[in-house]
Parts: C-alpha cells; sequence; structure tokens
C-alpha cells in the first residue's frame, strides 16, 4: 500500500518501487528517485518510534523529501499550534500573516486546508489584537440545493451551509471562547445576502467557497473592505454550483485583479490535500477526465 502511494505520487516520473527481499527496488526519473529514497528514510525514522504509522506519516515524509529545507510557518496562541504542512500552504500562511497583502485568495480542491487555515489566521488575529473582528461569509449556494426547501428562519436555513466554519472555530479556539465570542458578535458568520451595504472596518473578512459567488456578488463583497481591514477569498474553481453560463465571480476577479498591488493569491492542487490519502488520487483522476473531455 505504501509504495503504491509512493508510485502515484511519483508518476510524472515514472516511478516503479517494488519490495524485494527485505529491500526496495527504485525504477524512474532521477529526480523521482531520489524523492522516493529521500521520502522513505524520513518514513523509516517515523516508522521506528511509531510502527503503526501509515500513509499520513508517509505523506508527510514525501512533502519533506520534495522540500527538505522548507522551515514552514506555525499560528500559535490559539487552542493548539497550527502548523503548515506543505509548501503552498506555508506560502499561504505567510501571506495571512504578513503585512504586504490585505486581499488573499486561496483557491484549490477541497482536504487542502485554504479555508481552515483562514480561519485559524482570523483567529489568531483576534487574539493578537490585530483585529477587532472576525467576518466570514459565504455563499448559500450548495449543490443545487435551495434554501426554500430547508425549514426555520433565515438564521436557520443558513446554519448548514456554515457549519464547516464553526468546527474550524471550535478547533482553533475551543468551543467555549468560540461561542463567547459568536455571542459578543466579535465573530460573525453570515450568509452573503448580509454584507450588502456595509463596511468592514478593523476587521479580518474571510469569504469562504467564493467559486458560487456571481461576478456582481464577488465585487459587492471585495468592495466592502474598510479601513485597517483585510480579506481572504477562499474556493475552489472546479466546484462551481452556479446555474449553467452564470460565470463564476472568483474566476473573473483572479483573471482581473491578477499582478494587482496588495493582492496576494496561492493555488494549491493535489499535492496538498491532507485528507484521507485516497482523496488526493480521486481529485487527480477526475483533472484527468476533465481534461480528456476538453482535448476531445
Amino acid at each position: 500500500m505504501n509504495l503504491l502511494y509512493l508510485e502515484g505520487e511519483l508518476s510524472e516520473g515514472d516511478l516503479k518501487a517494488e519490495s524485494q527481499g527485505g529491500g526496495i527496488r527504485l525504477d524512474g526519473s532521477t529526480e523521482a528517485v531520489s524523492t522516493a529514497v529521500l521520502a522513505l528514510s524520513v518514513f523509516e525514522a517515523v516508522l521506528a518510534k511509531n510502527p503503526e504509522a501509515g500513509i499520513p506519516a508517509l505523506e508527510g515524509a514525501l512533502e519533506q523529501a520534495r522540500t527538505p529545507s522548507q522551515t514552514y510557518q506555525t499560528l500559535t496562541g490559539l487552542k493548539v499550534p497550527i502548523k503548515a504542512q506543505t509548501s503552498a500552504q506555508g506560502k499561504y500562511l505567510d501571506l495571512l500573516t504578513g503585512a504586504k497583502n490585505d486581499l488573499i485568495f486561496g483557491v484549490g480542491p477541497a482536504g487542502t486546508g485554504k479555508t481552515f487555515l483562514a480561519v485559524a489566521a482570523g483567529a489568531a488575529a483576534l487574539k493578537n489584537k490585530r483585529a477587532a473582528k472576525l467576518i466570514i461569509t459565504r455563499p448559500a449556494v450548495e449543490a443545487g440545493e435551495n434554501l426554500g426547501f430547508l425549514p426555520g428562519d433565515l438564521e436557520e436555513k443558513v446554519e448548514p451551509y456554515l457549519r464547516p466554519i464553526w468546527d474550524a472555530l471550535e478547533e482553533t479556539l475551543g468551543l467555549d471562547q468560540a461561542t463567547r465570542l459568536r455571542e459578543k458578535k466579535i465573530i460573525e458568520v453570515a450568509p452573503l445576502a448580509f454584507m450588502r451595504g456595509r463596511t468592514l472596518k478593523n476587521a479580518f473578512v474571510i469569504m469562504d467557497e467564493a467559486q458560487n459567488a456571481t461576478v456582481a456578488q464577488m465585487k459587492m463583497v471585495l468592495t466592502r473592505l474598510g479601513r485597517d481591514s483585510r480579506m481572504v477569498v477562499t474556493g475552489d474553481p472546479g466546484q462551481v454550483d452556479l446555474p449553467p453560463k452564470t460565470q463564476s465571480g472568483l474566476a473573473h476577479a483572479l483573471s482581473i485583479l491578477k499582478g494587482v498591488e496588495g493582492v496576494g493569491q496561492v493555488t494549491f492542487t493535489a499535492r496538498d490535500v491532507r485528507r484521507h490519502a485516497l482523496v488526493s488520487r480521486i481529485i487527480k483522476a477526475y483533472d484527468a477526465d476533465a481534461k480528456k473531455a476538453k482535448d476531445a
């Protein structure tokens, strides 16, 4: 299983890994073989301390092999320290905690940490008094569902859409503190429609699932940015749930704001996925299928 994982992750170098008489034979490009050797060496050291370590540990070893000299950023002051696990996550945290960019785009597939790290950075900004409020918003559009068919008032209707945000806040701040800050309106999680007409001052603002915002909605949110505030926009351009022929505001914004001073961007790939190891392979399979359909 571990060798199959290595072959899949280093397939661009045609890596072939076989277990032979207690050893491992590696074939492929020079770069793929050297990366695999380093990853297996790191993984072996992990196994010596924890014989039960599996694919997640090998994922970390492979990432370390790909960027052996990289020291990743760590967010402190939270319930537990939050550390970047890939070079893309490290770059993302640098942007989130640096002073150069007040608008940051984090785009890529599910499971890459783009939303969680943005929420963690926002929580850290609150704890360190670099922001007076943490405001998180997302479009109430999901996989063809309609709010009108959900029970309850508007707040109850949008709660399922906002649940992943509260999960991240509870993990970074703890349930009690996240609840207290929510009750005091220091943390606000709301659907996109609630942003209209506001100016967001001295706040850390996160717009999540931005691929499901229209061009008009994206412009509306981006122009809410007030004095002493910064905004993080996250989304997956490959998972747009808008009606057919409706342009995604995320793709449009990425296009027209590229190179604009004060705007930073990190693009995540399947390599940055930190969920079940199978998720990365699923994403790659869908990407390959989409490319095949496009080329046909």
